[in-house]
């Protein structure tokens, strides 16, 4: 049953729960970390845990099929060279319905959660939010 009042903060997968890297972290080293997680995202962070981006698996295939370099040339790149540097985002105190509703807007799966501090504090997950919504 649908809580009209259910918070983005209280469904949100924490901060140990999906993949987060530096922004200096090296791309083989984030794609072991998003392979680990199953989600398919990673967030990278800079050392004041403001979000500076996202990768996900389509953004790589993407980037990997429109550049003509080896694949073995991608691996020592930073990850932030690749990703996606201004996400949608929501803030962790808007109402999952709202957040539900911009994720279709925008056909996407997944939603960084920051604070009011503008800090990562956590993901959105779809499936994870359509089953509190469903009460599942």
């Amino acid at each position: 049953m649908l809580n009209k009042n259910q918070l983005v903060k209280d469904v949100m997968l924490n901060l140990n729960e999906f993949p987060v890297v530096k922004s200096n972290c090296l791309l083989k080293e984030a794609l072991d970390k998003m392979n680990n997680s199953n989600l398919g995202i990673l967030c990278i962070i800079n050392s004041n845990q403001t979000l500076k981006g996202i990768l996900t698996d389509g953004d790589l295939r993407r980037k990997l099929i429109s550049e003509q370099k080896p694949f073995s040339a991608f691996f020592s790149e930073d990850a932030i060279n690749l990703a996606i540097n201004k996400p949608i985002i929501i803030k962790d105190n808007f109402s999952l319905k709202k957040a539900v509703v911009c994720m279709e807007k925008n056909s996407i799966w997944d939603l960084p959660v920051i604070n009011n501090k503008n800090k990562l504090v956590g993901l959105l997950h779809l499936h994870h939010a359509i089953k509190v919504l469903l009460g599942l």
